[in-house]
């Protein structure tokens, strides 16, 4: 844990020394809207992102303070400026904006301003296509949460498109955040923020690009009808230039972990005449802010309904690990997930949660946590940072985490416990919950600590064919898969979300192609704590070639590795395959008498320097009978970009490998 925690730590100072690194001075540039140079039209992109299908040209941003007139409370603004040139038709969706806006209990998030257009030259001249009204859409997510959409007209390649729109939100407890990374290269990026003095923000640097903060102390004055307030303003100034594209790579959390941005959270406020008021500047702050919250600690203060529930369950029992799954079954069997993550429970009681059978992972987990309560079991809430939420940055921002589950202490340990899906067990989280660290909440104390949510065993999958091949080159007989831990969790809900068995295994055998299945049986699905085991007579056709006297087939048949996952030359990310894995690989063939090997592959195995992931590959032959063995093995989760080279040369030699051939020779 303490090696991981190292590595966590170490990505986020890489990210804040890269993007506080004061390199050199980069002006700030302005733009006018409509105002469009020829030469941008003539915008092209080099090097690495040489196929880009668009290029931001620019991307400027705007956030600062007014009074208003409405609340006569501040109101952050926050206005946006950028322009594309879209070089091919995979930029079209550039063309599409959405603005999402929110509004709860009178407050509101407000369009207060949008222009867009489209540039294109035509027989030398620049033809100007702004949005009209039929191109704008609003789309009611909630009662909470409403779509602003907005489609540009007449894009074509080699056009130039333009918005620039400006919001006016209640909500200032977090502002807007700015992207200097987009899925285009990014040729200027410029974000400029003013917070008057009465605001302290906590800000979160990340990626690998320098955005060059400047900070400047301004005299500024507010206007409240006829009154006017002035005060200190700080005005931070972030810019950074050819910013590179940002590109989807596999095995990482979320590729908002490794965007260049910034992002705000309300650390405290000092108003004149008024105490001075902290939000979430300390975890112990947090912790009460989490106390006092009506969906999570009054949500668990709520004990009478808990008291006698428990009661009615344990009936007396006192072994801890048999209360814990007790009580932990009773949850996951009975109360649905709605597929929701949420750190906050939607009703005020779990009793409530119970009646309505369903909830979002708060609610279940909130109220799995209520029942242990009332135990001798020392149970605590834990917060986290969902792989597709991101990485949590590690200090006190409360915003940042978007999920709970629960953790029971047993001795210097911790058992997680999540029970969101019936297929889970007690140690058994999400696998979107598999974020490396969660943040361990005392209620009583009113403090936490970050504890592991690392995955330390290993994930099994075994695929064993028993085999006959005939001389019309067909191959029958038995196959056996068997599944652990997270392979085995996949697996079973896999086959629950199926509509039936027969859809199930219609959608195993779609990328199989040549692959009957007939005497199909599944063991151990719903005896969670168990390997799944499923066994099935098979039939497989159009796998085995034959040319002259030769017969020749790849043995891996449809489970071989056909490419390497690691494409890059270099990568900064760290490959985060979210817990240890194992795939054995094992296959007998009886072949017919008049058939002898002419070739099989050579044996081979290759282990990392670190012995930290390993492949195998063993033949053997005695008789009419050929035995081969494939294994992979990955015992840890996380690799680091210096150990990448290895793990990439390590994949391309299971490719290599995976894919040789065994030929017979007719006699």
């Amino acid at each position: 844990m303490d090696k991981i925690k190292s590595l966590l730590s170490g990505i986020f100072v890489l990210i804040s020394l890269c993007s506080y690194a004061q390199k050199k001075e980069i002006q700030l540039k302005t733009f006018k809207f409509g105002k469009i140079d020829p030469t941008e039209f003539n915008t092209r992109v080099s090097g690495i992102d040489s196929a880009a299908s668009a290029v931001a040209l620019f991307d400027t941003g705007r956030g600062w303070f007014e009074l208003s007139p409405k609340t006569k409370g501040f109101v952050f603004v926050f206005e946006r400026h950028t322009r594309y040139k879209i070089i091919n038709k995979n930029g079209y969706d550039l063309a599409n904006l959405e603005i999402q806006l929110y509004r709860n209990n009178g407050s509101e998030t407000t369009l207060d301003y949008l222009d867009a257009t489209t540039y294109n030259m035509e027989n030398g001249k620049m033809v100007a296509s702004k949005i009209n009204k039929d191109a704008k859409f609003s789309e009611k997510q909630d009662k909470n949460f409403t779509l602003k959409k907005f489609t540009l007209p007449n894009v074509k390649e080699g056009a130039i498109i333009e918005y620039k729109y400006r919001l006016k939100s209640d909500f200032i407890f977090t502002l807007n955040p700015w992207y200097f990374q987009k899925e285009v290269p990014v040729l200027y990026s410029s974000y400029q923020v003013k917070v008057p003095e009465y605001f302290n923000y906590k800000t979160t640097a990340g990626g690998f690009v320098a955005i060059n903060p400047k900070d400047e102390m301004l005299n500024e004055s507010y206007a409240l009808g006829t009154d006017r307030v002035s005060t200190t303003v700080k005005q931070t100034t972030y810019i950074a230039e050819n910013v590179p594209a940002l590109k989807t790579e596999k095995f990482i959390t979320t590729l908002q972990d490794y965007v260049s941005k910034v992002e705000f959270e309300l650390s405290s406020t000092r108003f004149p005449g008024e105490m001075y008021q902290e939000y979430t500047s300390s975890w112990p702050k947090i912790v009460t802010i989490l106390k006092e919250s009506d969906k999570f600690g009054s949500f668990i203060d709520k004990r009478s309904y808990n008291k006698t529930l428990v009661q009615q369950l344990i009936k007396g029992e006192t072994n801890p690990d048999s209360i814990i799954s007790i009580l932990f079954n009773h949850v996951k069997n009975n109360l649905k997930w709605n597929d929701e993550h949420s750190k906050y429970a939607t009703v005020s009681n779990p009793k409530a949660v119970f009646e309505k059978k369903s909830g979002n992972a708060a609610d279940i987990n909130l109220s799995l946590y209520s029942l242990l309560n009332e135990t001798s079991v020392k149970a605590f809430p834990v917060l986290l940072s969902t792989r597709s939420n991101g990485m949590h940055p590690g200090f006190p921002m409360l915003t940042q985490f978007d999920n709970v589950i629960v953790a029971v202490q047993s001795g210097e340990k911790y058992l997680l416990l999540d029970a969101t899906d019936k297929n889970h067990t007690p140690g058994l989280i999400a696998y979107d919950n598999l974020n490396h660290e969660g943040f361990r909440v005392d209620m009583a104390a009113v403090n936490g600590e970050w504890i592991s949510l690392e995955e330390e065993k290993i994930s099994k999958k075994n695929i064993t064919y028993s085999l006959v091949l005939d001389a019309e080159n067909k191959l029958s007989g038995k196959l056996f898969l068997s599944y652990t831990n997270y392979e085995g969790l996949n697996r079973r809900d896999s086959y629950h979300s199926a509509a039936n068995e027969e859809e199930y295994l219609k959608k195993y055998k779609g990328d199989k192609p040549g692959l009957g299945v007939k005497n199909y049986q599944i063991t151990n699905l719903n005896l969670v704590e168990a390997p799944l085991t499923e066994t099935m007579d098979v039939m497989i056709e159009d796998n085995v070639e034959e040319a002259g006297n030769l017969v020749y087939f790849t043995p891996l048949l449809f489970d071989r590795t056909k490419e390497n996952p690691f494409k890059l030359e270099e990568r900064k990310f760290p490959v985060d395959f979210g817990y240890p894995t194992e795939e054995n690989y094992r296959i007998t063939i009886d072949f017919p008498k008049g058939y002898q090997l002419d070739k099989t592959p050579k044996n081979e195995k290759i282990i990392l320097p670190d012995e930290s992931a390993a492949f195998t590959f063993m033949t053997a032959a005695e008789e009419n009978k050929l035995l081969l063995s494939s294994k992979i093995t990955i015992k840890k989760a996380y690799y680091t970009p210096e150990e990448y080279q290895d793990l990439k040369e390590l994949f391309k030699n299971i490719v290599r490998k995976q894919a040789e051939q065994i030929v017979f020779k007719k006699i």
